[in-house]
């Protein structure tokens, strides 16, 4: 059986996937016609990245998954310790892809290669973490957590969705995801590759 935290972790990785690669095929599609990218839908983006995976999925997991893990499988200790301390360099490594951006957009061209190479740290530091996530901590978690560790998780894990793995985005957010999915490229949008 495959538990709600499970899904919800393994589609929050997906649509975090997405998104990443989305903003990383925006850029290369500029680059390669020799114009500046869509610097509105990037920033709706990063903002997207910093409100859910940033502050809502690794939170969820860092408050309640992690603490549970180290009571029933504490010899996975060091993995779940850097995965907290990556969890806590999230949001600094966001304002940094932010503030590389904006001196895109600000500063010209001149300033796009360390857009692009801040955007291409951020996307090989996330995978290299969701594979530990999805390769370690989650199959030790299916090994070790009892019923009562999968209610408890599970309960909290339905609480907040993520509007790009198929739930509805709430008031405040509409207006966001409206501008992401009608602008980007897919995997995340409707927007043409141009």
């Amino acid at each position: 059986m495959r538990h709600l935290t499970l899904n919800v972790i393994h589609d929050e990785h997906q649509a975090l996937w997405a998104m990443l690669r989305s903003m990383t095929q925006l850029l290369q599609q500029a680059t390669q016609q020799q114009r500046t990218p869509d610097f509105d839908v990037l920033r709706a983006m990063l903002l997207y990245v910093d409100e859910f995976p940033e502050r809502l999925h690794h939170a969820r997991e860092s408050d309640l998954l992690f603490p549970l893990l180290r009571q029933r499988a504490p010899e996975l200790g060091p993995v779940l310790d850097r995965l907290d301390q990556e969890h806590a360099q999230g949001e600094k490594a966001i304002r940094t892809l932010e503030h590389a951006l904006l001196a895109y957009e600000v500063m010209g061209p001149s300033r796009g290669g360390a857009f692009e190479q801040a955007l291409s740290q951020y996307v090989a530091f996330y995978l290299a973490h969701m594979q530990v996530e999805e390769n370690e901590v989650l199959p030790t978690a299916s090994k070790v957590f009892t019923p009562e560790d999968w209610a408890l998780l599970d309960a909290a894990f339905a609480g907040h969705r993520d509007p790009l793995t198929g739930f509805e985005p709430s008031d405040e957010y509409k207006a966001l995801f409206s501008k992401i999915v009608l602008t980007a490229p897919a995997p995340i949008g409707l927007g043409d590759a141009r």
